[in-house]
């Protein structure tokens, strides 16, 4: 069975930093695309930012130049790193892997920006 579990999140006011990580657990034999979403209350889940097996990274325009996501495939773990963080990067995030073995989500973490 696979599991993803995240970690890292918490209360930061703005302008600071946090790092999620995502790691996964179970037979995978391969996985190709990781990314993050987030959904805010009230509103839909969003992409916020993915990477493919092959490095490329792709990001929301809100988040471009402030988050970095990153992977270490032999851990099967992907990382976000959120820099100058703004109250409305307020939201859960998810992890999500497209895998060998189908698509698996994580349970969320929230991150709360506020002063």
């Amino acid at each position: 069975q696979v599991q993803l579990v995240e970690s890292g999140g918490g209360l930061v006011q703005p302008g600071g930093s946090l790092r999620l990580s995502c790691a996964a657990s179970g037979s995978i034999f391969g996985i190709y695309v990781m990314s993050w979403y987030r959904q805010a209350p009230g509103k839909q889940r969003e992409l916020v930012a993915a990477t493919s097996t092959g490095g490329t990274t792709n990001y929301a325009d809100s988040v471009k130049g402030r988050f970095t996501i990153s992977r270490e495939n032999a851990k099967k773990t992907v990382y976000l790193q959120m820099n100058s963080l703004k109250p409305e990067d307020t939201a859960v995030y998810y992890c999500k892997m497209a895998t060998s073995v189908g698509g698996y989500w994580g349970q969320g973490t929230q991150v709360t920006v506020s002063s």
